[in-house]
């Protein structure tokens, strides 16, 4: 059962088979906000009705050979564009959570065992914007229960997201943390539900830049109690714009009055889990959009084994000197400086993300992929949703985007958002895993950054390379860091340059590490 379970999510790392999932289109926050209120932001979308227990084995056995099948045609594509599948990178490995339904299957319960478990709320960190009514909170999260999982059901659980490792032989904090984050995913979530909230001004947030991280303010006042206007979707999932009250007197600050963004408190009523901050962002400043793995932490998402290593057991480890970047951003950027991260991993695992980043970078507002998009060809498209809301929701600002080279989705979507928006995106800065890790071994494509002032992105190697730019004029380039764009398919380790229009430049040794590449990829079972 461990081998097969291994074999399935491997396969979903690897590109896997998945039912589509029809994705609800970008809503723009709206500038006037009426009530009654007519939809959420996330509707339920299909859920496929397979899950961990009853996909094919013959899916890894498919995609295996479809591999084999180019790795010994690779000599065709010599001067020609390399296979799709290639360019596409590897998309996230947290594929395939089970739903609710699936874990009572697999254990064995039903409602009437989890009556006397309490409701949970994970409430992830929101932006507010300003509009001509007042300050409106994104308020987003899920509401679920956690099921009684004895400890060897647990072992046998967290063995699903171990390739090559046993659990019993990692060391003992290891094991206690790949249980918690597993029995994080072997939740039932929880639909139907009403939430509430409690919000009060906070007094700190995030570890680096100014007393209380990110260099946002504590407000005069603002306490008040919330009540979601909506039930949780079919999912447990929760995502609205909602109005607050200003509080006349000692209250918030008008958005319009203020550069600086402002603290919240927010508390889930009846849970004690369900706390976060709200950041509440004025129209105008810089807002910098960070991805979190492989550009704020070591994760090697490029090395499915590492990869999940990282995730699930290993202690999160900044990347480099990268948390001195931030803090330095966090104290010289202007106080209407917004921090806000985004990742594509499922909103179940993000409480380890969170915690990592308020340790360690300034504070700001998270987004995350929910479960309504829980499928490879909706993860696909989820970074791009969550990027056009931020930008609709904020016209007036400035963007700085931050992540690496081994997401080909960013390879894609932040170049465009720059083509589309570039009146709104500053600064791009991509690190370039291909250049600086000998472990990557996938190609990345940088057509999209044809067209582009070469002056407003920038492919950098280490943290320092970002030190010292004009972020504020929109100078991102350090000169001192080459950059040889070929605007093509490229790799610097696999020795590939194609310019657009050209043939594949991929030589024997090239030849041999993608080999490598793709058995690392698709036969670490």
């Amino acid at each position: 059962m461990h081998t097969r379970h291994r074999q399935l999510l491997v396969a979903a790392a690897c590109g896997g088979i998945a039912s589509a999932v029809a994705i609800p289109e970008p809503t723009t926050a709206p500038t006037a906000v009426r009530a009654p209120f007519t939809a959420p932001i996330i509707t339920p979308a299909v859920v496929p009705q397979h899950g961990l227990d009853r996909r094919s084995p013959d899916i890894i056995s498919d995609i295996v050979n479809g591999a084999g099948d180019a790795l010994h045609s690779l000599g065709s594509v010599i001067g020609q564009d390399l296979p799709s599948y290639v360019m596409s990178g590897i998309p996230n490995y947290f594929q395939g959570f089970p739903t609710g339904d699936q874990v009572k299957s697999s254990l064995g319960i039903n409602d009437r065992d989890l009556n006397a478990k309490p409701t949970q709320v994970l409430n992830i960190p929101p932006y507010a914007n300003w509009t001509e009514q007042g300050w409106n909170v994104r308020f987003h999260g899920n509401v679920y229960k956690t099921p009684n999982i004895s400890q060897e059901k647990l072992d046998e659980f967290a063995n699903i997201f171990l390739i090559g490792v046993d659990l019993k032989d990692l060391p003992a904090d290891q094991q206690a943390q790949a249980r918690n984050l597993t029995q994080e995913i072997f939740i039932v979530q929880q639909a139907d539900q009403n939430v509430s909230f409690h919000l009060e001004p906070a007094p700190s947030q995030g570890s680096s830049g100014e007393p209380g991280g990110g260099g946002a303010i504590t407000p005069p006042g603002g306490s008040q109690n919330i009540t979601f206007p909506y039930e949780t979707t079919n999912l447990g999932d929760f995502d609205a714009f909602v109005p607050i009250k200003n509080v006349s007197g000692a209250g918030l600050l008008a958005g319009n009055e203020t550069e600086n963004i402002q603290r919240l408190n927010v508390y889930t009523d009846g849970s004690i889990e369900g706390n976060a901050t709200a950041f509440l962002v004025p129209p105008e400043g810089i807002t910098i959009i960070s991805d979190v793995d492989d550009i704020l932490r070591v994760t090697k998402i490029y090395q499915p084994k590492e990869g999940l290593l990282n995730s699930f057991a290993r202690p999160f480890t900044p990347w480099m000197n990268m948390p001195e970047i931030y803090a330095n951003w966090s104290r010289t950027l202007p106080n209407s400086t917004h921090f806000h991260y985004l990742t594509t991993t499922p909103e179940q695992v993000t409480r380890n993300y969170m915690d990592f980043i308020y340790k360690t970078y300034p504070g700001g507002s998270f987004d995350t992929r929910p479960l309504n998009f829980s499928d490879v060809s909706a993860t696909l498209s989820i970074r791009q949703y969550l990027l056009t809301k931020i930008f609709e929701t904020f016209p007036k600002r400035r963007f700085v985007l931050v992540a690496d080279t081994s997401n080909s989705d960013i390879m894609k979507d932040y170049p465009q958002l720059a083509h589309d928006h570039p009146e709104q995106v500053a600064c791009i800065f991509l690190r370039n895993t291909s250049a600086t890790d000998s472990s990557d071994l996938f190609p990345y494509d940088t057509s999209r950054f044809e067209g582009l002032n070469s002056k407003s992105y920038m492919f950098f190697r280490t943290p320092d390379d970002l030190r010292g730019l004009d972020i504020v004029n929109g100078q991102c380039l350090n000169s001192s860091v080459p950059q040889n764009l070929t605007f093509g398919v490229q790799d610097e380790m696999l020795g590939i340059g194609r310019k657009k229009g050209e043939g594949s430049k991929l030589g024997g040794s090239g030849i041999s590490a993608l080999v490598a590449a793709f058995v690392g990829a698709f036969l670490l079972l």
